[in-house]
């Protein structure tokens, strides 16, 4: 018999996951905030980043009903991956040092390939989204012109349409905890130990199956705090992110060993 081949050295074992207890996210976010003081600068350059491309974004789908709701949902698929470089100041200060902006954004050279292809299932996924929601409001009758805004609130308050809205928000739910459920500790994971892209994901779907009450509180407080900066016309970002971005760093070194 042949013996079997053997794996590459950095896929196996997969790094071991801690369970936490209930009240870890709120501990997250203190951290968030105390990694938000120590690197004010970057930290609110980010947000501030943020912030303004979303206001761009929005202004840009005013008339496009379907994009903007995209827009706004797409966004939570996507985060993970757009908070590496607050990742990478929280894990740089864990260490005692100090860097600027322009050092955290170089991040994403290491291990490069890896948050490529990561960044790349997020893509994916936030275009069958958006294919999805305009097929979906293609059927309504939307088109291209439409005051988004009024549309909206008149889909909304009719009560014509209760089973597309609620169909609409259970499969976008569906899809943001499925991205949730793979990304929790994924990026991280490939910043802090050059981890590939198989290892991040079963990493962290092995968290989320291992702490799921904890981890559901903590995707609720991300899509609540990133609302309340939405319904400040995304200002609220320039905070906001920041410490959920720092945060998210202090909930993998709870999560994997």
């Amino acid at each position: 018999m042949n013996p079997l081949p053997e794996l590459p050295a950095h896929a196996l074992p997969l790094p071991g996951v801690r369970r936490i207890a209930a009240d870890r996210p709120l501990r997250w976010l203190s951290a968030g905030w105390r990694d938000l003081k120590a690197n004010p600068l970057p930290s609110l350059a980010y947000g501030l980043l943020f912030a303004l491309a979303g206001d761009l974004i929005i202004l840009a789908t005013l008339d496009r009903p379907h994009l903007l709701t995209v827009s706004i949902s797409g966004f939570f698929l996507v985060a993970p991956l757009l908070a590496a470089g607050l990742n990478e100041l929280s894990r740089r200060t864990a260490r005692g040092e100090r860097i600027l902006f322009i050092d955290s954004i170089r991040c994403f050279r290491r291990n490069g390939e890896s948050m490529a292809l990561f960044g790349l299932i997020l893509a994916l996924t936030a275009l069958l989204w958006e294919r999805f929601s305009a097929v979906a409001f293609a059927l309504l009758g939307s088109s291209s012109g439409i005051d988004a805004g009024a549309f909206i609130t008149s889909l909304v308050l009719s009560g014509e349409h209760t089973a597309f809205i609620a169909t609409w928000f259970a499969l976008g739910g569906l899809l943001a905890l499925g991205a949730f459920a793979i990304s929790v500790v994924a990026v991280p994971l490939m910043l802090d130990h050059d981890a590939d892209v198989p290892t991040a994901i079963l990493t962290s779907l092995r968290a989320f199956a291992t702490s799921p009450g904890p981890l559901l509180l903590w995707a609720a407080l991300l899509v609540g705090l990133t609302l309340i900066g939405f319904a400040t016309l995304l200002f609220g970002l320039v905070v906001i992110m920041p410490i959920l971005g720092h945060a998210s760093w202090h909930a993998y070194r709870d999560l994997v060993e």
